[in-house]
């Protein structure tokens, strides 16, 4: 059987992101939201979140709604300078990816810059085939973010494959469910941190919810390989 192609997420999927990642791109956000729109801390922070709620990136908001150069905001938004001393080296997650056949592939709403940065201090940049960030996310001149269908379809169109060899692994359900539509198969990630923007609920996987698989971590990946195969 041909092995999967795994596309993996990051922040609270490969790393928790919830102690001090989450947090510091929340309040950069909320400073930049405040400072370009002249609004009020408070205004700002509602603001940010309803677009991400809205559009599944504040990014896109800011975009369609008030003409942000898109670079700028990103760079913005993941301050982090100390990145090394946040993410912490992850022997257990390395030999996991190493034992998972097939292709990995990290995707992420993140920022290139970022995204490598924490997979190069997780140390798992032997393992990881390739890294598809937001900036790459670019279809006839618009952003499509997670949970966009139409990239997702792009995406394994991109990788020459069959939507049934692809896994997305992911915390966000509704990532997941936009995943499954396009026939992909799903594995949430439930054990790692809080969801963004202080959501807390975590569905569960099952019959008509549109996720196939659940495990604590990525480190329970290669234990679940006989069940997408």
């Amino acid at each position: 059987m041909t092995s999967p192609v795994w596309l993996l997420d990051l922040d609270n999927t490969l790393h928790d992101a919830g102690r001090h990642v989450f947090p510091r791109i929340n309040r950069a956000m909320t400073d930049y939201l405040a400072r370009t729109l002249g609004l009020a801390e408070a205004d700002a922070s509602a603001l940010r979140v309803h677009y991400w709620h809205r559009y599944g990136a504040t990014l896109l908001g800011m975009i369609r709604h008030h003409g942000v150069d898109p670079h700028e905001f990103l760079r913005e938004a993941h301050p982090f300078p100390d990145l090394h001393d946040i993410v912490a080296r992850d022997h257990g997650l390395r030999d996991a990816l190493r034992r998972l056949p097939g292709r990995k592939i990290v995707v992420t709403n993140a920022p290139a810059a970022y995204a490598s940065g924490v997979v190069r201090w997780l140390g798992i940049g032997a393992q990881i085939d390739g890294l598809i960030a937001i900036e790459s996310m670019r279809f006839a001149g618009r952003f499509l973010p997670k949970p966009s269908r139409s990239m997702l379809a792009k995406l394994v169109a991109r990788l020459r494959v069959s939507p049934r060899r692809c896994v997305l692994v992911e915390d966000s359900p509704q990532n997941l469910r936009a995943a499954r539509a396009c026939r992909v198969r799903t594995v949430l990630i439930t054990g790692i941190g809080d969801r963004p923007h202080g959501a807390h609920h975590r569905p569960r996987a099952g019959s008509g919810r549109r996720i196939d698989l659940q495990v604590q971590s990525a480190w329970d990946l290669p234990r679940i390989v006989h069940k997408i195969r």
